[in-house]
C-alpha cells in the first residue's frame, strides 16, 4: 500500500476529450553561428518534414537548435563544447511558431536566444526573459536522437528529467514545487557537510519532506497515466518486447513509511556521508518486460525502441492534457532501426496531427512514396534547400 497522498493540492486540469487536438507548429527556425552554419533558415510545413543530407552536413544541428530552445541545453553536450561556430563569440537561435492550446484559434509566438556557452540572453514575444525556464515552458519539443537509448539503459538522472519535463508542461505548479524541493535539498546537504546538530536539521527535514511528498505524488500520478500510453505504443511498434508497464521507485521505501520518518532514520548515515541519501532526487522508473529479464539485457536497438515508445507516449499525454501536440523531432531515425520498425513509427506519427521533423542521410523507404504527405529539405554546404 502506497503512503497516502496527504499533500497533493490539486489535480491537473484535464481538457474536454471532445475538443479537437491541434498541433504546435514551427513556422520558422533561424540559426546564426551554430556549428557549421553561419546563417540558415528552415520553414517547416505542417505534418511531416524530411531533412536529408550527408553525415556532417548540419541537418542534426537544426534539430539541436530547437532542442536548445525547448530544453535549455543540447542533446549533444554543453553549449560551450563546440555548439558555437568556430571563431564566433556566441550563437543565435530564433523560432516562430503557432500555438493552438492557449487561445481559441491559436496565436503566433516568437522566441530568441543568444548563447556564448557561458552566458545567455533570451526574449519571448518581444519581452526580455530572465529565467531559462520561461523559454522552455513556451515551446514543447519531444526529441528522439541516437543517444536516446540512454533514457532506458543509462542512469536515473535522464529518467527523472523525462518525468519532470512532462510534469513541467502539464502541471502549472510543478516548477515552483520542484524548485522548493531542490532548495531544501541544497540547504540540508550543506548542513550535513558542516556536521550541523540534529536540531539544526529539523526545519529542513520538515521542508524537504513536505515538498518531497507533494513532488512524488505528482510523479506517481503522471507515471500511472503515462504507462498506459507507452505500453500501447510499444505494443504497436515492437510487440516482441512485451512491455507490460513502467515500475516507479520513489527514492525511499514509500510503501513502508513517510519521507519525514525516512529522513529521521537516515540522519546518522547522512551526517556521516555528508549528503541526503534518500528522497525524490533518487527516484527512478523502469519498463517491465514480459520476455526480457530487465533493461540490462536489452540490445541497443531494443533500448531505443523502448525509449521511443516512452517518448511518443509522453507526446500523446501532452496532447491530451494540453489540447495540442508538441513538435516531434526524430534525428537519424534509421540508426539501428530496421525498415519494418521505421515504417511502424512513421505510421503511428502520420495518424496524428503532430508536426514532425525527421533527419536522414537518404529518404527512408517508408517515405519514398508520393502518397506520404511531407515537405522535403536538403542540407549541403551549410545551406538548407527545400526540394518540393
Amino acid at each position: 500500500m502506497a503512503y497516502p497522498d496527504r499533500l497533493f493540492v490539486e489535480r491537473p486540469i484535464v481538457r474536454d476529450a471532445t475538443e479537437p487536438v491541434q498541433p504546435m507548429q514551427i513556422l520558422r527556425l533561424a540559426v546564426h553561428r551554430l556549428r557549421r552554419f553561419e546563417m540558415a533558415e528552415l520553414y517547416p510545413a505542417a505534418g511531416l518534414n524530411l531533412i536529408t543530407g550527408d553525415n556532417g552536413a548540419g541537418k542534426t544541428s537544426l534539430l539541436e537548435a530547437l532542442h536548445l530552445m525547448a530544453y535549455g541545453r543540447s542533446f549533444r553536450g554543453r553549449v560551450r563544447d563546440g555548439l558555437v561556430r568556430q571563431g564566433a563569440s556566441e550563437l543565435e537561435i530564433f523560432v516562430e511558431w503557432r500555438e493552438h492550446g492557449a487561445e481559441p484559434g491559436g496565436r503566433s509566438r516568437r522566441a530568441g536566444m543568444r548563447h556564448s556557452g557561458q552566458e545567455w540572453r533570451g526574449r519571448l514575444d518581444g519581452e526580455d526573459v530572465g529565467q531559462l525556464g520561461t523559454l522552455c515552458a513556451a515551446l514543447a519539443v519531444v526529441t528522439f536522437e541516437p543517444g536516446s537509448h540512454a533514457l532506458i539503459s543509462g542512469g536515473g538522472e535522464s529518467r527523472r528529467r523525462f518525468m519532470d519535463w512532462g510534469l513541467f508542461h502539464v502541471e502549472p505548479d510543478f516548477l515552483p514545487l520542484w524548485r522548493r524541493y531542490a532548495r531544501a535539498l541544497k540547504q540540508r546537504n550543506a548542513l550535513l557537510k558542516q556536521g550541523a546538530s540534529l536540531q539544526a536539521l529539523d526545519a529542513w527535514d520538515h521542508e524537504l519532506a513536505d515538498a518531497g511528498e507533494a513532488l512524488t505524488s505528482r510523479r506517481i500520478r503522471y507515471m500511472e497515466r503515462l504507462q498506459e500510453r507507452a505500453v500501447a505504443v510499444a505494443a504497436e511498434l515492437s510487440p516482441s518486447l512485451e512491455i507490460g508497464g513502467l515500475a516507479f521507485s520513489a527514492g525511499w521505501k514509500r510503501h513502508e513509511l513517510p519521507l519525514a520518518d525516512a529522513l529521521l532514520l537516515a540522519r546518522d548515515r547522512d551526517r556521516q556521508y555528508g549528503y541526503t541519501s534518500l528522497g525524490p532526487h533518487r527516484a527512478d522508473w523502469t519498463p517491465v518486460f514480459g520476455a526480457i529479464p530487465g533493461r540490462e539485457a536489452l540490445s541497443r536497438g531494443q533500448a531505443k525502441l523502448t525509449a521511443l515508445a516512452c517518448l511518443l507516449g509522453q507526446s500523446e499525454d501532452f496532447a491530451q492534457q494540453r489540447g495540442e501536440w508538441p513538435v516531434v523531432a526524430l534525428d537519424d531515425l534509421a540508426s539501428e532501426l530496421d525498415r519494418s520498425h521505421q515504417a511502424r513509427v512513421l505510421q503511428r506519427l502520420l495518424a496524428t496531427p503532430a508536426q514532425v521533423l525527421i533527419t536522414a542521410t537518404e529518404t527512408p523507404a517508408a517515405l519514398d512514396t508520393p502518397q506520404v504527405p511531407s515537405a522535403r529539405f536538403h542540407v549541403e554546404h551549410a545551406a538548407v534547400t527545400r526540394l518540393n
